[in-house]
C-alpha cells in the first residue's frame, strides 16, 4: 500500500491536482442542475456498465436534452448509430428512468446518507448496480461513495491491497469501498478524490 500513497501524494504536488481539483468543483455544481440534466447524468451512467467511459461522454454529449424525450425505439436507434455496445438493453432502461426523473432532486438532496441514496437508486433504478449508483453521486457532487470498476480493481490487485474478487457483489464491493476509505483517510481525501487519482495513475487522464 505505502507504493500507491507515494504515487497518489506525488500526483497531488503535480499540476495534476488543478485538473482533480477544478473537475471536483464542477461535480459541486449540481444546485445550479435542472432535473433534465441530472437525469442527463444518470443516463451517462446508465451507459457506462461494461462499456468504454469516453465513449459514453461522446454519446452523453451527441444526445444531450434528447434523453428526455426520446422513445425507446428512437434512443435504441440513436445509440446503435453511435456506435453502443447494448443499445437494446440500455435504451430500456432509461426509457424505464424516465419515472424517477422530476423525483431525482428530491432524493438526492443531502437529507438522509449517502449510502441510503445509493441503496435506493439500486433498488428502483434498472441498470444501475452500486457502481453507476456511485459514479452517478459522485457525478453529482456526493465525496464519500467509491466506483469500484475493472480499473479499480486492477490496481489495487497489482499493488496488493487485494485479492481479484471472482464476482462483484454487495458484500464484495462494500468491503472494497471500506479499503478504499483507509486510503484515502491516510491521505487526508474523500473517495471522490482518490478515485480521480486512482483513475489517472492507471488510464493517464482525468475524465468524469
Amino acid at each position: 500500500m505505502e507504493e500507491l500513497l507515494k504515487k497518489i501524494e506525488k500526483l497531488k504536488n503535480s499540476e495534476i491536482k488543478d485538473l482533480v481539483d477544478d473537475r471536483l468543483n464542477e461535480f459541486k455544481e449540481v444546485d445550479k442542475k435542472s432535473s433534465n440534466e441530472i437525469f442527463n447524468e444518470l443516463c451517462f451512467c446508465i451507459l457506462t456498465a461494461n462499456f468504454n467511459a469516453e465513449k459514453c461522454i461522446k454519446i452523453q454529449k451527441e444526445i444531450g436534452e434528447e434523453f428526455s424525450i426520446l422513445t425507446e425505439l428512437q434512443l435504441t436507434k440513436k445509440l446503435e448509430n453511435l456506435g453502443h455496445r447494448y443499445p437494446n438493453a440500455r435504451a430500456k432502461y432509461i426509457s424505464d428512468a424516465k419515472r424517477c426523473k422530476d423525483k431525482l432532486k428530491d432524493i438526492i438532496k443531502p437529507t438522509g446518507t449517502e449510502c441510503g441514496t445509493r441503496e435506493w437508486l439500486v433498488k428502483n433504478v434498472k441498470g444501475i448496480g452500486y457502481k453507476e449508483a456511485s459514479h452517478f453521486l459522485r457525478n453529482i457532487g456526493f465525496t464519500n461513495l467509491a466506483i469500484i470498476d475493472f480499473h479499480i480493481i486492477d490496481i489495487l490487485t497489482r499493488y496488493k491491497i487485494i485479492e481479484r474478487p471472482k464476482t462483484l457483489t454487495r458484500k464484495k464491493y462494500l468491503e472494497i469501498e471500506s479499503v478504499l476509505k483507509k486510503i484515502a483517510e491516510k491521505l487526508n481525501m474523500n473517495l471522490a478524490e482518490l478515485d480521480l487519482y486512482l483513475w489517472y495513475l492507471e488510464t493517464g487522464k482525468i475524465l468524469k
